[in-house]
């Protein structure tokens, strides 16, 4: 394919098509989702002019809405809590993991990459992400390179304003979002060549419309731009131009409209590694989004609650304020409904005063009771009631076994969507990060012990431990066991490999590595130890032989006492 502009755009146009065609199936669906629980979390129209219109007119009973709150806030809690670490580098060697210097080195990479994440966005973006997940079974968000003090800034992405696609891999390599920007925005992010030279525009990059746009001083008229990311067909590994690396990303004016030129690039620039991250909750097969999720699941619950809950209240209404019938003759009298007023009817010819059209004796309780079994299916689907376990539990007396075994129950019900977490969210997030900041030279120079090394990521997360539980329980009901036997014949303990026990309790645990001292550390401890028990021995040995030596200086030849036996016999003590 010919490497000048002109053919670029006609490929990324005509890839875009395929990608909006591979989506519209999931439209309906996303927008119904969106309708029901989260009314402004879907962008599913091209350009959503009416941003600030009501959008939670289908939505009477919030059960789905609150649930989906819980969700996000119990994912964000139990898997990336910024109150507590969540994961942790290592190595795939373990044994190189525990050398002094290594575990230094890594222990100070991982401290500095909390610190940058706290003082990123990321904290404020990873709920919406979760939220989108949970919802529409796909999110996705942005990494971007900030050079003002940040280190990076996420982006989170509506759902419906984006489109992506898989490598062979079956992950996310691809993707193209469509947006709007207005003439003074892309002037100042595309122009502008020189912060210094503000002034200086590069008008040859917009179409004549945005230069008009921006000349009339109409600098907040809206234009259509088209943001497109994927594996670049001009990769030359050794270019340090950015439009050469392994992906293209390319800024353009969107095709269709009418003020575009289709051989103009707004920004044409690369990335070393895919800045998308699209976190899927559940994936069926081949499919490129998310085919399940709780929203998904939960949605036929949520329209029969808001069914439920209208006709409820359309029967209380009536109840309250019922549709009323009266005599003809009262057509134009004065007729009050106030409570203590009066109404003055005669009767006469069997016809009677104001009364209900008819007797309504609803039978709300009935109604309640399939109302609540909606809002606890709901709420099931959402996992709220395993988020809220604890919190919503009246009990006081809770034992530290129990927690862990309700733990293992959170484990069983979203043991699948963490690994799928960790493959397409966390994983690469960490890994982008951490090439963001080695580019930046943020972390301290690595030791030359791992040279060639390959890192690992350990979750330490609540979740993350969760997983370990059924594990921990093993070892101590093996720990207690040994522990029984030892008292009835103490060679038992020779079965057991004390260190190891220990390393393989502290990793299921995940206690911060500062606690447990390095191989070095503790065969230098030992060292000193034993050396420390070989001096006092000899220190007594000797102490034991000075007493001998006194003993037998007091003692003569003449006495019948053991000296005099040792002369005869010809044996001569130690020393002596």
């Amino acid at each position: 394919m010919s490497n000048n502009s002109l053919s670029r755009r006609k490929m990324f146009d005509l890839v875009q098509t395929q990608l909006e065609s591979e989506r519209t199936s999931f439209l309906t669906h996303w927008q119904e989702l969106s309708d029901f629980i989260a009314p402004r979390r879907a962008r599913i129209k091209d350009w959503d002019t009416n941003r600030g219109d009501k959008r939670n007119q289908n939505i009477i009973d919030s059960t789905g809405t609150m649930s989906l709150r819980t969700l996000r806030s119990g994912m964000m809690s139990g898997v990336t809590s910024p109150a507590r670490p969540w994961f942790k580098l290592t190595l795939s060697d373990p044994e190189l993991s525990e050398y002094g210097r290594v575990r230094q080195w890594l222990d100070a990479v991982t401290a500095r990459m909390n610190t940058v994440f706290l003082r990123s966005n990321l904290y404020n973006v990873l709920p919406i992400i979760y939220g989108d997940m949970g919802l529409f079974g796909t999110g996705a968000m942005a990494i971007e390179e900030d050079l003002n003090g940040n280190v990076f800034n996420f982006v989170p992405f509506q759902i419906g304003s984006y489109s992506v696609a898989q490598g062979p891999n079956l992950k996310v390599d691809t993707f193209n979002r469509k947006f709007r920007m207005t003439a003074r925005q892309m002037v100042e992010k595309f122009g502008i060549k020189d912060p210094n030279y503000p002034m200086k525009i590069d008008w040859t990059i917009f179409s004549q419309s945005v230069k008009d746009a921006y000349d009339k001083g109409q600098f907040e008229t809206w234009f259509d731009v088209t943001h497109f990311i994927r594996p670049n067909e001009l990769y030359k590994p050794n270019n340090p131009f950015a439009k050469y690396k392994k992906y293209t990303s390319c800024y353009y004016e969107h095709s269709t409209s009418n003020n575009a030129q289709t051989d103009l690039f707004l920004r044409e620039s690369g990335y070393d590694y895919f800045p998308i991250l699209c976190p899927r909750w559940e994936i069926n097969g081949e499919d490129v989004y998310g085919t399940s999720c709780p929203g998904m699941e939960a949605l036929g619950d949520v329209k029969q609650l808001q069914v439920g809950e209208k006709r409820s209240l359309q029967a209380v209404d009536k109840m309250i304020n019922p549709p009323l019938t009266a005599p003809t003759a009262m057509r134009n009298s004065k007729v009050t409904l106030m409570p203590g007023d009066i109404n003055y009817v005669d009767v006469r010819e069997g016809l009677q005063g104001i009364r209900s059209v008819y007797d309504i004796n609803f039978r709300i309780n009935e109604l309640e009771q399939k109302q609540a079994q909606c809002r606890t299916r709901i709420q099931r689907a959402f996992f709220e009631d395993l988020f809220l376990m604890l919190a919503s539990s009246d009990r006081r007396q809770i034992t530290a076994r129990e927690i862990e075994e309700r733990h293992e129950e959170k484990l069983l019900a979203l043991g699948p969507v963490l690994e799928q977490l960790n493959q397409d969210l966390l994983d690469p997030l960490i890994d982008n990060c951490f090439k963001i900041m080695q580019k930046q030279r943020l972390l301290p120079p690595p030791p030359p012990e791992i040279a060639g090394a390959d890192m690992k990521i350990e979750y330490i997360s609540i979740m993350a431990q969760a997983q370990k539980m059924v594990g921990i329980g093993a070892v101590e009901r093996f720990s207690g066991f040994v522990a029984q036997v030892a008292n009835i014949d103490q060679t038992v303990l020779d079965k057991v490999n004390a260190d190891s026990l220990v390393d393989v309790y502290s990793d299921l645990t995940s206690v911060p590595s500062k606690i447990l001292r390095t191989e070095d550390e503790v065969k230098s401890i030992r060292g000193q130890r034993a050396q420390a028990q070989q001096q006092a021995q000899q220190q007594q040995t000797m102490m034991a032989g000075a007493k001998v030596a006194k003993d037998l200086s007091g003692a003569t030849l003449a006495d019948d006492n053991a000296l005099a036996a040792m002369m005869k016999g010809g044996v001569v003590p130690n020393g002596l």
